[in-house]
């Protein structure tokens, strides 16, 4: 796959001048399944621009337990800590599917943010889409069913990648969802029987798009139109 930085949606806005000085910074990086990036309270050496695959958010408890905050993809960044906050991780990052990111040292990154030009705009604005992302996770995982927070999940996801196809097995779906196994089993089995997906040998495919946003709680929708509003996709 022929990959360049505008193959990310918020290196692939920013005008040619400022893309310029990042652009002998940034290295391209192949980030395998299950890989971490970052763990809680490690300190950020690198920022990560996706352009392929999906990077999971998530919250580790003290007894090990896991629970998913947002995915990112191709229209986002890993590492917003490095400039809202001190620098440090608060939660683990790691890959869901297979990443290609252009990495760039988290130095670089802060002296650009400091200009206050075009990319202290966007990361602004991405860092506001993701707090709803993160937002709607909270809301949807403590008042919707299983099957709407699992439709929510793959439309999510399935909006990362190229095609129809997820690799992911529902050991892995309920550690992301903070739900037991047996629940995501269920919920996958009814979406299957209604025709929406097909999950065969650890791979999801969505069958029918539109039927799967109409099954989901309005969670999805609220997180896709407003990173549409503040992030519209470039040309």
């Amino acid at each position: 796959m022929t990959t360049t930085p505008r193959s990310n949606h918020i290196l692939a806005t920013l005008p040619r001048e400022d893309l310029g000085r990042l652009t002998p910074h940034l290295a391209l990086t192949s980030i395998k399944l299950g890989q971490s990036l970052y763990e809680p309270g490690s300190t950020l050496r690198h920022v990560y621009f996706p352009v392929a695959g999906i990077v999971s958010m998530l919250y580790v408890t003290t007894a090990g337990a896991s629970a998913e905050l947002a995915v990112v993809g191709r229209e986002g960044m890993i590492g917003i800590s490095l400039f809202m906050g001190d620098g440090r991780s608060p939660n683990r990052a790691v890959v869901q599917s297979e990443c290609l990111a252009y990495r760039l040292p988290a130095a670089k990154l802060k002296e650009e943010f400091a200009r206050r030009g075009a990319i202290h705009r966007l990361l602004l604005k991405y860092t506001q889409a993701l707090i709803t992302q993160i937002s709607q996770t909270a809301v949807c995982n403590r008042h919707h069913r299983v099957e709407e927070q699992l439709s929510r999940w793959l439309l999510l996801s399935f909006d990362r990648l190229p095609g129809n196809e997820l690799r992911m097995t529902q050991e892995l779906i309920a550690n992301m969802l903070g739900v037991r196994r047996q629940g995501v089993n269920q919920a996958a089995g009814e979406l299957e029987n209604r025709g929406l997906i097909r999950y065969k040998r650890g791979v999801i495919t969505a069958l029918d798009r539109a039927g799967l946003e109409a099954h989901a709680c309005e969670c999805y929708a609220v997180v896709r139109d407003e990173y549409r509003r503040l992030l519209p996709a470039p040309a």
